[in-house]
């Protein structure tokens, strides 16, 4: 199971360009509310109706992806319980995957201490121990980045390539009509 993580404030594009291209490609993915009711509004007041409440889902995933946007990010960083589940998950070796902002909740968390990851221009100061990168997308070990909704695709396609492999990534991509970078 894959959860995508929502808090009021969230990026739209960022979202639901992954929930979409993952979803083609077949991934068993799940839209998450933290705010203790499925309707979501994104930073540009746009209305999303999670799959579920936080407090509905089971701790079997195989990836946690974080999207960025403001204040989602801040929102996100701040729930007790993700918190607690993004821990637990990075000890399991479970893939951890953000966008734009949301690469600082992780590095708040040290959990790009000596790895490789991207962000939002001006937010690297919240990749704590990370060494930087500018690519559209990093991949180190179970932890996948990327700099914001212009590269939102790029994103969600490395995550299929993950979790399906580059066959299926370069068949979502052909579909859509979509030239991959990475």
């Amino acid at each position: 199971m894959v959860y995508l993580f929502l808090a009021d404030g969230f990026e739209e594009v960022e979202a639901l360009t992954v929930v979409d291209l993952l979803r083609r490609a077949g991934i068993d993915l799940q839209t998450v509310s933290i705010m203790k009711r499925r309707q979501v509004v994104g930073s540009h007041n746009i209305e999303v109706l999670a799959d579920m409440l936080f407090e509905e889902m089971n701790e079997d995933a195989e990836l946690l992806i974080l999207p960025g946007g403001m204040p989602g990010t801040t929102n996100l960083n701040a729930h007790a319980g993700l918190d607690q589940l993004i821990r637990k998950s990075a000890e399991r070796g479970i893939y951890l995957a953000a966008i734009c902002a949301a690469p600082t909740v992780y590095g708040s968390k040290g959990l790009l201490k000596g790895r490789r990851a991207t962000c939002y221009p001006n937010m690297e100061e919240g990749l704590l121990g990370a060494e930087v990168s500018y690519d559209n997308v990093v991949t180190d070990g179970t932890v996948i980045t990327s700099r914001g909704l212009g590269t939102a695709i790029d994103f969600a396609l490395k995550l299929i390539e993950i979790l399906k492999g580059k066959e299926s990534a370069d068949s979502v991509a052909e579909k859509i009509v979509y030239k991959r970078c990475c």
